[in-house]
């Protein structure tokens, strides 16, 4: 990572509920080095297997309040036509990191008539699955939302076939008691002005708070009550890490941030040195190091 107001839920968020987390995406080449490089972070995944398409493999790490971290790279033997053909193959073979979310609406079909009617598009939903190592079979359906690669600007949603515990939780439980889930998705867009209309539109949002923070080059606008924060490039930063991103992935997610628990706020590993914190909206955030883990990955402090 190159590198005030308090997170208060608000009246005014009319559909907050419809951006309950499902799961968040990072992507890379290759499965054993993401999972290694978080491992030596604390952080251990497990393998969920791979994916029907004949194009990924995943691991995952859950956590205690039912969403979970995806490492999604190019399966071993891939069919080199089908990693091209997906949605994130230029994430996956770039190490883009952060690269889409999924949210878990109560209902599709209703959801999906909801952000029509809203004006935003959204493709019907598609049938995927994949073998867990166990021999357990999963299947869900998805459905990409705008015209951006799926869960990069707005997150696509997700409805489980199967019992979504043997999704989320393979071993039969979290995977990672020490942080309590994913809280905030932190997105990279080219024109601030412009997404946050999007989104009010979209969800029915009231206006975001916002700030800067020139140590992590970006002006943010947080949408109170959801776990969306935008983040472009300060004006006039011609060397900006979030130009070059976009340049290179597209607008989506840049970062990622997890919940605290009192497990966390005492590790050793959160608590580094002052120039990896951030101060957002009231909230202190300690970041992993991004050099040795590769993308950006924060947890916000309750103390």
């Amino acid at each position: 990572m190159k590198p005030v107001l308090p997170f208060l839920l608000s009246a005014c968020v009319l559909h907050a509920a419809e951006l309950t987390i499902d799961h968040v995406t990072v992507a890379g080449p290759n499965l054993k080095m993401m999972r290694g490089a978080l491992a030596g972070l604390g952080v251990y995944s497990e393998y969920g297997g791979m994916h029907s398409n004949h194009a990924t493999e995943m691991a995952l790490v859950s956590f205690p309040d039912g969403s979970y971290l995806e490492l999604i790279a190019i399966q071993r033997d891939a069919d080199p036509e089908a990693v091209q053909a997906h949605y994130w193959s230029r994430q996956m073979e770039g190490g883009a990191g952060a690269t889409a979310w999924a949210v878990r609406p109560k209902e599709m079909e209703p959801e999906i008539a909801r952000l029509r009617a809203a004006g935003v598009s959204v493709h019907d939903p598609a049938k995927s699955g994949r073998a867990r190592p166990d021999g357990t079979r999963l299947d869900w359906e998805s459905a990409p939302v705008g015209d951006e690669p799926n869960g990069t600007f707005f997150p696509f949603l997700i409805h489980d076939i199967t019992p979504r515990e043997l999704r989320a939780n393979p071993s039969g439980e979290p995977t990672n008691l020490q942080f309590g889930g994913i809280s905030k998705v932190v997105i990279a867009v080219q024109d601030l002005g412009a997404s946050i209309a999007r989104y009010r539109r979209a969800y029915g949002l009231a206006e975001p708070v916002q700030q800067q923070d020139k140590a992590f080059g970006a002006r943010l606008a947080y949408f109170t009550g959801t776990p969306v924060i935008l983040a472009s490039a300060l004006s006039g930063a011609a060397d900006s890490w979030i130009v070059q991103r976009i340049h290179d992935f597209g607008e989506g997610p840049c970062a990622f941030l997890l919940k605290p628990t009192e497990t966390s706020n005492a590790a050793p590993a959160l608590r580094p040195p002052a120039s990896s914190r951030s101060d957002w909206f009231g909230i202190r955030i300690s970041w992993f190091n991004p050099d040795r883990l590769g993308w950006n990955l924060g947890v916000e402090n309750s103390k």
